[in-house]
């Protein structure tokens, strides 16, 4: 993959209990966070339930549009943890043990404790790589674009950092932010000019309330810095301009 291209993914947040509100998701800013530092834009993010016919319709559709999925959840051990299955089903490969996982996991349990429910956790995709867990043994895996982790948010950010030779990115995504005391209707003709003028960073404005101050922050993002110092420059230009005042937040 050519260095120099944009490179793109999206994240599949699998699990009943995100979609009812009992677990909050906090996958979803960990995963961007860490593939925009390696050159990856998130491009779109899916929260759906644990249902098979689901998860493969949303995996097929997501696969062919973007560089990378990455999803989250149901590769545990219960009767609702079916996304190692819906995947092989949506690459139309056999579901089955995984030998090098049944492998680990059956050294990692003490003697007596890898019982059935544990040992699902092995069968996996056919041929799919294995992504290596730290904290609890249960491996994640890939599968061509695809690369399924746990949906526990400690465990899930353990396993990021083998990752990382998997994972062709462009340049890494650089960012500033300039909080202002003001409102958006206040800035909103002159952020529109700036942006209009400056076609391929991403410019956004987003409000806030905190210790007592409402104020908007603009957020700059681009692989390039030259063109963020341009931005910055200008939108500092407007700001001056009509007497608004930057505050740190």
């Amino acid at each position: 993959m050519d260095k120099k291209s944009k490179v793109n993914a999206s994240i599949l947040i699998i699990g009943n209990e995100i979609l009812s509100g009992r677990t909050q998701d906090t996958n979803t800013s960990t995963l961007a966070i860490w593939l925009n530092s390696i050159g990856v834009n998130v491009a779109e993010v899916r929260v759906i339930p644990d249902v098979e016919e689901i998860i493969v319709d949303n995996l097929n559709l997501l696969r062919s549009t973007y560089n990378y999925v990455f999803t989250t959840g149901g590769i545990g051990p219960t009767h609702d943890d079916i996304t190692a299955q819906s995947v092989s089903k949506a690459f139309g490969i056999k579901y089955e043990v995984h030998k090098e996982a049944f492998k680990i996991l059956e050294s990692y349990y003490q003697p007596g404790e890898f019982n059935q429910g544990r040992q699902k956790m092995a069968w996996m995709p056919e041929n799919a790589k294995l992504i290596l867990n730290p904290t609890s043994g249960a491996p994640g895996f890939n599968v061509e674009n695809v690369f399924s982790l746990p949906g526990v948010p400690s465990i899930l950010k353990s396993m990021l950092g083998g990752l990382t030779n998997s994972i062709v990115g462009g340049k890494p995504i650089k960012s500033i932010t300039i909080s202002l005391k003001t409102v958006e209707s206040e800035i909103a003709d002159s952020l529109n000019r700036v942006q209009n003028d400056n076609q391929d960073v991403e410019i956004g404005s987003y409000p806030f309330f905190h210790a007592g101050k409402l104020g908007v922050s603009i957020v700059i993002r681009s692989a390039d810095k030259n063109k963020i110092a341009n931005c910055r420059f200008q939108i500092l230009k407007f700001i001056e301009e009509k007497k608004i005042e930057v505050v740190d937040r």
